[in-house]
């Protein structure tokens, strides 16, 4: 494939996993909120469009996507009913020794270094945010892997802004 068809692939995957994020009720603010939740304490001028930013630059990577429109596709899928069981029982109920989702969220967490596991495991155990609205199961929906794909995207955003603060000291 050349470049050219290689760029449009990856802004076709960009412009789709945000929309079925947005579709599912996640705004992108949602996410830079988590961040900021996540590295106020340690950055004393932080201010939310750097939040944004940094979600907006993870986003923007094709390991990040890929694992958007998979986790979410899964979830739609089970929501309508249109698994093979037991696996749509397990991602229906978000059963808590499946751990699949956290293995496709971990390949978010990967993209800017170690610190972003950290990073993940307080906010997957905290649920702030739109990561509380995300697990709440009265709602009907099936966010399985969405909630855990969220949270990755704001860890690794904090990754990033971090290693950014780093480098810039």
């Amino acid at each position: 494939m050349g470049d050219d068809m290689v760029n449009i692939e990856q802004s076709m995957s960009e412009k789709t996993a945000r929309r079925w994020l947005s579709e599912r009720g996640v705004k992108l603010e949602d996410i830079a909120e988590l961040v900021m939740y996540l590295q106020s304490s340690y950055h004393e001028n932080l201010q939310m469009s750097d939040c944004l930013h940094n979600v907006e630059r993870v986003l923007s990577k094709r390991e990040v996507q890929n694992a958007i429109l998979t986790g979410i596709q899964l979830d739609m899928l089970a929501e309508k009913k249109l698994l093979e069981e037991p696996l749509q029982s397990i991602i229906e109920i978000d059963e808590g020794l499946y751990g699949v989702d956290e293995i496709l969220a971990f390949s978010i967490v990967n993209v800017y270094g170690s610190i972003g596991f950290t990073n993940y495991g307080f906010i997957d155990k905290q649920k702030p945010g739109i990561l509380q609205y995300l697990n709440d199961k009265s709602t009907g929906k099936v966010n399985t892997f969405l909630d855990d794909i969220v949270g990755a995207i704001a860890a690794a955003a904090s990754s990033r802004l971090a290693h950014r603060t780093e480098n810039a000291e």
